[in-house]
């Protein structure tokens, strides 16, 4: 498997192998996992044809792709679902790249005129929730425009394999992280301009019912920044196992190991072909690093906050008239870079980098160097307008 990677890409895959080994020198294994949200249209002729997912999924195998493609909630839309094969955060990034170059000749060869990887699918399906209704659909025809995510499941996992989210605060810290360095970083997840009319479908075209798209970031096990232990995002038991079942396949017996499942999960991203997952395995990383030299320590309880209400997140991506926009929240916040380069610093210093060409001397400061490349790439976008 080789996606092709652009020069971004290529310096964030270099900062991804950086911190993972920094990560292994604490005495942990990072997991990041994604889910990407995405749509088809057959052409006219086609229209009721329906996909064949497990062919899909055997080409994503030989491709050597460690994910699954199921449908999705509304008519037409698909969802990419990360394996758990111990794949290396590295690896889950080359994944979700790889996929994203190849998904539109895959669903092309099943007669799919396109292949939607956007924030919003305009008037993708039909329908309204019917009141007080969790899935039933009332008849009025008004057209619903489609929301796409992208999610990223963030754990760790200790020498001995064992997930360390419920111990000790852990998870609960990391889900403080996230919440702290989301906003300053959102141009990562959110990375072009249709990302932000996704986050108003719900005001502008009152489709509150239908949408549980996030608006904000906020925490608990039900917000855009969630810790999953217990409980999941509708109140269901997670890590349900089943033990034993029925001549009719119903579970008889089955048990909750929701340790093994849980995990703080990201939800804010939208899909888009702009998505970068490297950068954004990079922002898990540097954030799962946060987490872990205060866990470490045993501090994870003490170091907790107060919850912090919910953050609104910006309207565009860039000029907006009071600086509050992606581009210029990225371009003003330190955390990412500094981040990257006290790890680039200590392994350096330790002499546990793999190769001179990760020293601050041969490669300067990897954080600054990633940062700058992310905002020259939308500084071209404006001069090019």
């Amino acid at each position: 498997m080789n996606p092709v990677v652009d020069d971004i890409s290529a310096l964030a895959r270099r900062v991804i192998g950086l911190l993972e080994s920094y990560i292994h020198e604490l005495g942990y294994q990072a997991a990041v996992h994604f889910e990407l949200e995405g749509c088809y249209r057959f052409p006219a002729a086609l229209e009721k044809k329906q996909l064949d997912f497990q062919r899909l999924n055997r080409q994503l195998r030989s491709l050597g792709i460690d994910a699954e493609l199921v449908p999705e909630y509304w008519r037409n839309q698909w969802e990419y679902v990360s394996v758990f094969n111990r794949q290396s955060p590295l690896k889950e990034a080359d994944n979700l790249a790889f996929a994203l170059e190849k998904l539109p000749y895959l669903f092309a060869c099943q007669g799919v005129e396109q292949t939607l990887i956007k924030p919003v699918v305009w008037c993708g399906d039909k329908g309204q929730l019917a009141p007080g209704a969790g899935n039933v659909f009332s008849g009025d025809p008004r057209a619903v425009h489609i929301p796409n995510a992208v999610q990223i499941n963030v754990s760790a996992s200790d020498p001995a394999g064992e997930n360390i989210i419920a111990r000790h605060g852990f998870g609960e810290y990391l889900q403080q992280c996230f919440l702290q360095t989301s906003l300053g970083c959102c141009l990562l997840y959110l990375p072009e301009a249709e990302a932000f009319e996704r986050l108003a479908l719900k005001s502008r075209y009152g489709l509150a019912n239908e949408l549980c798209s996030p608006v904000d970031i906020s925490g608990g096990h039900q917000g855009s920044i969630a810790l999953y232990k217990e409980r999941g995002k509708h109140n269901q038991a997670m890590g349900v196992e089943p033990l034993l079942y029925g001549p009719d396949h119903k579970v008889l017996l089955s048990r909750q190991n929701w340790q093994k499942t849980a995990r703080v999960e990201h939800r804010l991203g939208a899909s888009s072909r702009h998505y970068n997952p490297y950068l954004n395995v990079v922002f898990a990383l540097a954030n799962l690093i946060d987490a872990l030299e205060v866990y470490s320590k045993q501090a994870c309880r003490a170091a907790l906050k107060p919850s912090p209400a919910p953050v609104m997140l910006p309207t565009a991506l860039d000029r907006d008239e009071h600086g509050f926009d992606a581009v210029n929240l990225f371009a003003r916040q330190t955390w990412f870079s500094e981040r990257i380069n006290r790890v680039q610093l200590y392994m350096q210093n330790a002499g546990l980098l793999t190769g001179d060409d990760l020293s601050v001397e041969n490669s300067g400061k990897l954080g600054d160097k990633l940062k700058n490349s992310v905002l020259a790439k939308y500084q071209k976008r404006t001069l090019s307008i």
